[in-house]
C-alpha cells in the first residue's frame, strides 16, 4: 500500500519535471531565435573590421553628436515622464471625473498609433503651419516632445496598477496617527510605487533611444543638431556602411542593458529593504 502510494506521488512530480524542462527548453529556444541570434548577430558584424573600426564608427563627429543626443534626450524625457506619469496616473485611480475613460484611451494612443503617423501628428501640430503658433520643429525641443509622446504610456501603465492594489486602510491609519498628507506620501505611499515607479521609467528610457518613427519627421535629421541615434544608422546603412550601422546599433544596446540591470539592482536593494 505505502509503494503505491509513493509511485502516485512520485509519478506526477516527474510529469511536472519533464514538462518544466520541456517548456524551458521552447522559451529559451524562442527567445535565442527572435532576440538573441539577431542581436549576437549585430554585435558580431560591429567588429567585423576590428575593434580600431568599431571605435572610429561610435566616435565619428556625426554619430557620436547623434549618440549624444539621443541617451541625454532619452534621460530627460524618462525623469519627465517619470514625474507625469506618476500624476496622470495617480489621478486616473484616485479621482472620478467626466470623460475619465476618453482619458484612459488617449493614454494609450501612442501605442496603438504607427510612430511615423505620430511624428506627422506632432509635425502638423508643431511645425511651420502650426494651428497653435507654436514651431518646434527641427529643433531638438521637438525631438524631446516627440520622444515624450511615444513613452508617457510606459510609465503610466506601470504605475498604475500598484495604485490600484494599494491598500487605502494603510492611508487611513497613518493619518488617524496624526500624519499629514506629505507624510503619508512620503512614508506609506511612495516606497509602494517606487519599484513601479522605477520600472516605468527604464521602459521608457530604453523605449526612447531606439525611436525612429515619431522623430524622423519632427526632427528634419539634421546633423550635429537634431539627428538621433536611429537615424544615423538608417544613414550608415543606406550609405553601404553596415559595419559602422553595427557599432552604433551595439552601443545603444549596451546603453539599454546597463540601464535594465541598473533598474534590476535598485529594486532588489529595494526590496532587501523592505
Amino acid at each position: 500500500m505505502t509503494r503505491d502510494v509513493a509511485a502516485i506521488t512520485v509519478r506526477p512530480a516527474s510529469r511536472m519535471a519533464g514538462g518544466t524542462a520541456a517548456g524551458l527548453g521552447v522559451v529559451v529556444m524562442y527567445l535565442s531565435l527572435i532576440v538573441l541570434i539577431p542581436l549576437a548577430a549585430v554585435v558580431w558584424r560591429s567588429m567585423d573590421d576590428g575593434p580600431g573600426y568599431f571605435w572610429r564608427s561610435i566616435t565619428a563627429p556625426d554619430a557620436w553628436a547623434a549618440l549624444s543626443l539621443t541617451i541625454g534626450a532619452s534621460a530627460l524625457v524618462a525623469l519627465l515622464n517619470l514625474v507625469m506619469g506618476t500624476i496622470i496616473a495617480w489621478v486616473l485611480v484616485r479621482d472620478r471625473f467626466p470623460g475619465r475613460a476618453v482619458l484612459e484611451t488617449i493614454i494609450d494612443l501612442p501605442f496603438a498609433l504607427p510612430t511615423i503617423v505620430a511624428g506627422l501628428v506632432l509635425l502638423a501640430l508643431y511645425g511651420p503651419q502650426s494651428p497653435l503658433g507654436v514651431n518646434l520643429a527641427y529643433s531638438r525641443v521637438g525631438v524631446v516632445l516627440a520622444l515624450m509622446f511615444v513613452t508617457l504610456p510606459f510609465v503610466v501603465r506601470t504605475v498604475q496598477p500598484v495604485l490600484l492594489e494599494l491598500d487605502k486602510e494603510m492611508e487611513q491609519a497613518a493619518a488617524s496617527l496624526g500624519a499629514g498628507p506629505f507624510q503619508t506620501f512620503r512614508r506609506i505611499i511612495l516606497p509602494n510605487l517606487l519599484p513601479a515607479m522605477l520600472s516605468g521609467t527604464a521602459l521608457a528610457f530604453t523605449r526612447a533611444i531606439a525611436e525612429f518613427g515619431s522623430t524622423v519627421l519632427i526632427s528634419g535629421n539634421l546633423p550635429f543638431k537634431t539627428q538621433v541615434a536611429a537615424v544615423n544608422i538608417f544613414s550608415q546603412i543606406e550609405g553601404d556602411n553596415t559595419t559602422g550601422a553595427a557599432a552604433i546599433s551595439t552601443v545603444l544596446l549596451v546603453v539599454a542593458l546597463v540601464a535594465l540591470v541598473t533598474l534590476d539592482l535598485l529594486q532588489r536593494w529595494g526590496k532587501r529593504r523592505g
